[in-house]
């Protein structure tokens, strides 16, 4: 909404601290989780595996792959989160500066 001028940074601000905080946060993190597990179920189907008998005889590579699909997901979403977006904020004087990570 700022972007296209219809509000302002401090507006912008207090609505994404109420969609946060609110009851978007669990269904995005759910939607999130779903795509995580279809695009795994279709990259395992792509590399051969498409019955529970393929994949019982390769589960090292399965819970080998998907545990580091998630350990990137993750790792992704906290620098992303905790340290890109906060250096935005800062960078265009929200008053994050004294609640950030690092300090």
């Amino acid at each position: 909404m700022v972007a296209f001028g219809i509000s302002s940074i401090a507006t912008a601000d207090a609505l994404s601290k109420t969609l946060y905080f609110g009851i978007a946060r669990p269904i995005l993190y759910a939607i999130s989780i779903l795509m995580l597990a279809f695009g795994l179920w279709k990259y395992f189907r792509s590399q051969g595996i498409c019955s529970l008998e393929e994949a019982k005889q390769q589960q090292r590579r399965v819970i080998n792959t998907s545990i580091l699909v998630l350990t990137i997901m993750i790792l992704g979403y906290i620098i992303f989160n905790y340290f890109i977006l906060e250096l935005m904020g800062i960078s265009v004087g929200l008053p994050w500066e004294e609640d950030a990570l690092w300090n």
